[in-house]
């Protein structure tokens, strides 16, 4: 499992985030404190307060191409 604090700032940002997830064929989640939403979903990252940090568990182990793949949100 890979975890990364990632911002998203812009409706733009959530689309290019959430397209970037739906590449993975593993489980993509974003935390928000106590909540969880499937990273994958623009609605579910709507439901987050985008002006925190927000948290990326990617149920990888590949640590290095999600680090790439989402270089503009990591904070």
């Amino acid at each position: 499992m890979v975890k990364v604090n990632v911002k998203i700032v812009s409706i733009q940002d959530a689309d290019k985030f959430s397209k970037i997830c739906s590449k993975y064929d593993c489980d993509m989640d974003l935390q928000n404190d106590k909540y969880y939403v499937n990273a994958k979903s623009i609605m579910g990252i709507f439901s987050l307060d985008l002006s925190k940090i927000l948290v990326l568990d990617a149920d990888t182990d590949d640590e290095e191409r999600v680090k790439k793949d989402f270089a503009d949100f990591i904070q």
